[in-house]
């Protein structure tokens, strides 16, 4: 395919020792050249391998499409008996690398070079330049036998070195979207390759979140999504800006990115005795690999912040009454100093390491969040607390994807506390997502809690990926741990509509049921929702309709270390336990532009804790449940029965797709009515408006 091609093969002629052939060596010898004289067999064996490449070398079409220009540096030999061998090949493509492999392969044995008469191997240094002008000789050095000995200036060969390095670099080619790392997880962005995940017949699995990108981008083209928005700038800084990450690097077998993080807000609370609502987070987001199946991820984020009133309340609820200097814990975030007079500061990291073992295998280790779930909230696994440490592996096979994750929690309440350290907790689960046919997934999940009871540490028995962990719990002991079941269903009504549901279990008596008296022991929640893509034929219309409620009890425990929660936040649904809820969830986007709508309707019930009544009604997770007052009876909205709406209109511009750099404006109205106003639990009414600048790497929830 020589006029195909339109290629030369340029050799460039260096010996890697300073020395003639002598006498004693004789080169490689093609057929072609069994009669040349000995003085004309490198140039015959240099032409003969240089036709054969000319006439026999296949550009892959991905580099005549991009119209690529560069080397292919090669370092083959021919070993004793004549045979070709490929011992090194660089190429900015992996289809340049495969081609010249099969080139080399594909070349007939010779007759073996000799020195004194003794065959041995020779070695070759070639470079392959593309596209070429002209065919000139190949530039070789020879290797003798292995033990001829020869002296090198170890200055000179290392003063080139990181010119060499430098001189390595190619183009950034967007590799992050083939690679292990994970998609950053923001309802928003996850919502744009949600159909195609969710197609009819696809082999998808979309509760174990965030996703990676090398198993999303079977479905979703992520170079074509950011080419189409791509904006026209002229200069660095309009490609930086618009484009691009800030800084972008790739070498031969690893890349790496660096972006700066902003989520700068200035708002309004109208409930609030301040005059404004701020918040200021400063930070770096570095990712990269170390060839194709080691990633790595890190974010650090500085931040100072005060939010609505209702908002602040709560940060301020789960902080730490005894401690001067730790105030609060900013849900999501992180644990908070108090910043001024009435302002917060957050510091926090995430970080990851991601190892692609296999095409079934992926295994991760780092500090951060995990979701399982096809809704906006989830009663299995949320993302609503702060980031924890937690190794996971995900193992996909068949029409099965099975994701085990353990962690290390931390319970941080004063009265836990020893020597100013927070008490360690644990947690494992395994969720086993099954494509039962093509509209149909079922999932089932098991979680268990346990904390450093009789020195047992980090129990090495939960580390089997697919023991029952209730199984496990009996065995040490029924208040060793605290385990819950669930399960979950997706049913794929057309490309267009999905309906997914949730069924959680932390206990349950059959003696109860049958009584019919709602006994606390029946502790079980449940999620029902709907998602309509290109709603009403509408591109890009996406809306969400969604029912979750949980009975009262639910993620406690008589021992309150074992309740299902972390850093006073809880694990599953930011609401606890004893609730109801219907969500309606809008969302729509052209180019860069988006807008996005919610509604939340909501009953919960709170404890009074007025010194009168101070029993437990099942909401704060974080109570023990021997404080019930009764135990039949039990309903949703128990206690200090509230209704709840929570409505936000957020519209916004995408400076730039590459790092999810948004410009917006967001409006959010509340009303929180209780049957009685307490110290804790009193009736508010806001109205909060905020513009800002943000890098959309993760979920706020104001919908408390």
């Amino acid at each position: 395919m020589k006029g195909y091609l339109s290629i030369v093969l340029v050799f460039f002629s260096t010996f890697l020792f300073s020395q003639q052939i002598s006498n004693y060596e004789k080169p490689p010898v093609f057929s072609e050249c069994d009669s040349s004289a000995i003085a004309q067999l490198k140039n015959c064996f240099t032409n003969t391998l240089n036709s054969f490449i000319f006439s026999n070398f296949k550009v892959p079409d991905i580099v005549s499409k991009e119209d690529y220009k560069g080397d292919i540096k090669i370092l083959f030999e021919v070993d004793k008996e004549g045979v070709f061998k490929v011992l090194y090949v660089d190429a900015t493509y992996d289809e340049l690398k495969e081609e010249t492999k099969r080139i080399f392969e594909s070349l007939p044995k010779v007759k073996p070079g000799t020195y004194n008469g003794k065959p041995t191997f020779y070695q070759y240094s070639l470079t392959l330049k593309i596209p070429l002008v002209n065919s000139v000789l190949i530039a070789t050095y020879e290797a003798k036998q292995e033990a001829t000995k020869q002296v090198v200036d170890l200055n000179e060969t290392v003063s080139n070195e990181l010119d060499s390095l430098n001189k390595s670099l190619v183009k950034y080619q967007k590799l992050e979207y083939k690679s292990p790392l994970n998609i950053p997880f923001t309802h928003n962005y996850y919502t744009r390759f949600d159909a195609q995940m969710n197609a009819l017949g696809t082999n998808s699995h979309t509760a174990a979140k965030p996703f990676i990108y090398s198993e999303v981008s079977r479905y979703y083209d992520f170079e074509a999504e950011k080419e189409g928005l791509e904006k026209e700038g002229e200069g660095w800084w309009a490609r930086k800006l618009w484009n691009e990450h800030l800084v972008e690097v790739q070498g031969k077998d690893f890349w790496f990115t660096v972006d700066p993080i902003f989520d700068l807000q200035v708002g309004k609370d109208s409930d609030a005795d301040f005059n404004t609502t701020f918040n200021n987070t400063r930070g770096v987001f570095i990712q990269g690999a170390l060839g194709k199946r080691f990633s790595f991820s890190t974010s650090v984020f500085e931040s100072q912040g005060r939010f609505a009133q209702y908002y602040n309340h709560y940060a301020e609820s789960l902080g730490k009454p005894n401690s001067d200097t730790e105030v609060a814990v900013v849900p999501g975030r992180g644990i908070a100093k108090r910043f001024k007079s009435n302002a917060f500061d957050y510091p926090i990291a995430e970080a990851y390491l991601s190892f692609e073992a296999s095409k079934h295998f992926n295994i991760q280790f780092g500090h951060g969040k995990n979701f399982i779930g096809d809704g906006y909230r989830t009663l299995l696994q949320s993302d609503v607390a702060t980031p924890h440490t937690f190794l996971k592996l995900n193992t996909k096979f068949w029409k099965i994807k099975y994701t085990n994750t353990w962690m290390w929690l931390r319970d941080i309440r004063p009265s836990v506390e020893e020597d100013g350290a927070f008490l360690t907790k644990y947690m494992a689960n395994h969720y086993l997502s099954w494509n039962v046919s093509k509209r149909l997934n079922l999932g089932f999940f098991e979680s268990v809690m346990w904390v450093d009871a009789n020195g047992r540490g980090f129990d090495i028995n939960y580390l089997n990926p697919v023991i029952f962990y209730r199984a496990i719990e009996f065995e040490t002991g029924q208040d060793a741990g605290n385990a819950i079941l669930g399960a979950t269903a997706k049913y794929k009504w057309n490309n267009k509509i999905n309906l997914y549901g949730q069924f959680i279990l932390d206990e349950f008596s059959l003696d109860a049921v049958k009584g019919g008296n709602k006994s606390w022991k029946n502790k079980f929640g449940y999620q029902l929702g709907v998602k309509y893509y290109d709603a009403f034929k509408v591109k890009n219309l996406y809306l969400q309709a969604e029912y979750n409620q949980v009975r009262p009890y639910t993620y406690s425990h008589n021992s309150v270390v074992l309740n299902y929660a972390h850093a006073n936040q809880p694990m599953a649904h930011l609401w606890g336990a004893n609730f109801r809820e219907f969500i309606l969830i809008g969302r729509y986007n052209y180019k860069r532009w988006y807008g996005d709508a919610k509604l939340v309707f909501g009953t919960r019930g709170f404890d009074f804790n007025d010194g009168t009544d101070n029993f437990f009604y099942g909401g704060d997770i974080y109570r023990n449940e021997e404080d019930r007052p009764f135990d039949e009876g039990v309903k949703i909205g128990q206690g200090n029965k509230t209704s709840i709406f929570h409505g936000e209109l957020q519209a916004g511009y995408i400076i730039n797709p590459v790092t999810n750099l948004k410009l917006f404006t967001n409006i959010s109205v509340r009303d929180f009515n209780p049957n009685a106003n307490t110290a804790t639990t009193f009736k508010s009414n806001t109205v909060w408006f905020n513009i800002g600048l943000r890098t959309d790497l993760f979920n706020w929830y104001f919908d408390l």
